[in-house]
């Protein structure tokens, strides 16, 4: 399962696949991390620099953070996308496809200037969160999508 969870300055992800339950998290800050509540990550009962501080000491990397830059993600579903917003201009995208196997995402894109910023992860990652919780499986013939879905 694949999750993001964002404020206003700064996006969580979360890979339960590669989750171990080390409680790095939770004992770290039990306000914002905690496995017995849904969801299990909530942001706004923390500050951003202790909670980028907890996701460094993630042992196993399923926690991974980074910062928003002032960009929005929307999911599209009638356009079969997410987006990427900055003053009201779309900058990146990720689509897919709907196949009698599920999700196809097959083209994430940045737009120069705005690469390295975590932008693409952002992207795809809200396209699994659909997939997941419309119970569909996920392909990726994208190559970026695919390293996500195999990393």
């Amino acid at each position: 399962m694949h999750r993001m969870y964002e404020n206003d300055d700064i996006t969580v992800f979360w890979d339960s696949d590669k989750c171990r339950h080390s409680r790095v998290c939770v004992s770290g800050n039990s306000a914002v991390f905690n496995f017995a509540r849904k969801p299990w990550v909530m942001l706004e009962n923390g500050d951003n620099k202790s909670i980028w501080q907890i996701v460094e000491r993630c042992p196993t990397k399923a926690l991974t953070v980074t910062y928003n830059h002032d960009v929005k993600i929307v999911f599209e579903e009638e356009n079969k996308r997410s987006v990427a917003i900055l003053n009201g201009q779309i900058i990146g995208e990720c689509d897919y496809a709907l196949t009698p196997e599920g999700f196809d995402i097959f083209h994430t894109e940045v737009h120069p200037g705005h690469e390295g910023k975590g932008i693409a992860k952002r992207l795809v990652f809200k396209v699994f969160e659909a997939a997941e919780r419309s119970r569909q499986k996920i392909n990726a013939t994208c190559s970026y999508a695919k390293k996500l879905l195999e990393s």
